[in-house]
This record gives structure tokens, sequence and C-alpha cells, in this order.
């Protein structure tokens, strides 16, 4: 039985798990490269019963699906995974099973950001590569405001993290209750308006839906401070990508902490990899060890409960 591995790039995927369960009854081909081309990566994995993906790196809509009628088990890491359509799949007889992860690799990613911002810690690197010295004067956390746009569990160990730090946490959702925010010890602002409005960080930390999606315009911009960062380790479409860029680029604020984007990978020409005030990572906030090991586990136990005939951890 032929089973394909996609947009393996570290090439760790066979060793981050114990595939011997499986590994007999398995024709397994690993792709390191992620395939652009829809025709090359139907050609690749046409044949495959069983199809291994990394998060939304290659999304499987109807029409690749459509083309796949070789495919009976699609196997995504994370238990939600929005670049698949479930309904398709389902239509094709095709199950699809999702994994557990491990670790807050986010969490600690989201305050990467931040800090490389705040301390310019990227350019001050580049000054001291180069035979130079102190250049830039950095910006204090404690005091400030962090403002929390969704306050599920990476929003809260992130609202942790900045009460260490002395700084003053506020949330808000769309159904965020008092009472949890009380519980985090976070102020629940009034509005999404006052929560830009009155910080220096906003950090958001919210599923893509058709509620979020471009959650965070123009209008929303024109309301942060010239001198507060934005962070996304959520989603990119969350917020409006051309908006974004223009406040960059005029400096309706002082800058931004990207992990997520519209398109992945970036074309090699996106302004994003450019920009002075951006501070840009590759989608790593839940590449760690742990999280790779609770994945690819995982990815063995679903393929081998399919191979028994009783699918696990199916997402419908």
């Amino acid at each position: 039985m032929k089973c394909a591995i996609l947009d393996d790039y570290q090439n760790v995927a066979l060793s981050m798990a114990d595939w011997s369960a499986v590994k007999d009854r398995l024709e397994l081909q690993v792709f390191n490269h992620h395939f652009e081309d829809q025709d090359e990566l139907v050609a690749a994995i046409e044949a495959c019963e069983i199809v291994v993906i990394m998060r939304e790196r290659t999304p499987f809509r109807r029409n690749l699906l459509q083309r796949l009628p070789n495919l009976k088990l699609l196997v995504t890491t994370g238990m939600r995974n929005a670049s698949i359509d479930l309904a398709a799949a389902a239509e094709q007889g095709i199950t699809v099973c999702g994994t557990k992860g491990g670790g807050e690799g986010t969490t600690e990613l989201t305050w990467a950001l931040i800090l490389g911002l705040a301390r310019n810690l990227v350019f001050e690197n580049e000054v001291v590569r180069s035979g130079g010295w102190q250049s830039t004067i950095g910006v204090d956390l404690r005091g400030k405001r962090l403002g929390l746009l969704g306050l599920g569990h990476i929003g809260t160990n992130a609202a942790r993290i900045g009460q260490a730090f002395g700084m003053e946490v506020m949330a808000w959702s769309q159904n965020l209750t008092a009472e949890k925010a009380e519980a985090a010890g976070v102020t629940l602002a009034s509005s999404k308006e006052e929560l830009l409005e009155s910080s220096d960080i906003v950090s958001i930390h919210l599923v893509l839906s058709d509620r979020t999606r471009g959650l965070i315009g123009a209008a929303e911009l024109e309301r942060m401070r010239p001198t507060a960062f934005l962070i996304n380790t959520s989603r990119g479409p969350i917020v409006d990508r051309e908006a974004l860029l223009d406040a960059l680029r005029s400096g309706k604020i002082a800058g931004a902490g990207i992990d997520v984007f519209e398109q992945e990978p970036l074309s090699q020409d996106d302004p994003f990899r450019t920009l002075p005030n951006v501070l840009a990572t590759p989608h790593i906030g839940y590449v760690t060890e742990a999280a790779y090991q609770g994945f690819y586990k995982g990815i063995v136990e679903n393929i081998e409960a399919y191979l028994a005939g009783a699918p696990a951890n199916v997402l419908r």
C-alpha cells in the first residue's frame, strides 16, 4: 500500500516516531519539498491510498481530491485543518484523521517575536556581525499594555507571560466573557476598538473562520498607536494583507511580528520578506520537537488504526 508524506521540510518524518508497527505494510515515499504545481503533485501521489500532510502546507480542496481516486486516508497534523474540504472528502469516501501535538511552541514564538521587535534583536545582531556596536534604543515592556485578540489556550498562556513582565493585559473576542477574563487575571475590553486604541502590543490568538477572516483591516489598523506592534501567530487571513502593508510602510504602526501568511511559502519578491519594521518567521510556531513528536506518533497510530479497520481521530 502506497503512502506519501508531504512537505517534510526538515526531513524528520521517519525519525520523529516509531514506524515499525506499519512500515512493513506500507510503501513509504517522503517528499521534502513543497509542490507548487498541482499537476506535479498529482503525478507524485495519485497512486497513493494514504497521504500524510503537515498542517496547511498543502491544501486539499475539492479540485485536488477529485484528481486522487485512489486516496482513502488523509492524515493531517492537528485536530483542525481549514485547508481540507471535509465535505468533498466525505463524498469520495476518503477518511480524514487528525493528530494531537505537544508543547507550547506557538506561545513561545509569540514572545520571541515580541521581544525581537521590542529590542531590535535582528538588527542589533547584524550590527555586531558587521563590526559595529549599539545603535538602537529598546522598548520597555513593564507598565505597557498587551492586548490579546482571543483568550483561548494560547492567549491565556501569552497573558501569563505578559503579566510576568509586569504588563497590563487586556483581552477581547466576540465570545469572551467577563468570567473567563477574570479567571485569567486580565481586563475584558469593552470592544475590539478599545483594545486596539489602548494597547502597546496587539497579539492575535484566534481561529480562522468566517467571523475572523479580515477582522483586522485598514480601519482597525488606523486605531492602533503609531508606537504599537502587531503580532500574528494565528492565521494570515485574519489580517488584511494590503492594509497591513500600507500601515507598515506609512508608519501607522511601529512594526509587526508575523509567523503566518495568506500565501505560504511567501514568494521570493514578497514585501514581507524585506520591510525593515517586520520580523517575519516561516510559520514555525508549531515547529518544535515536542509538537513534531506528538504529530508523528499520532500519524502512525492513525495509520495503524485505519489498517485495522477502525479509523481513529476522524475529522468531520
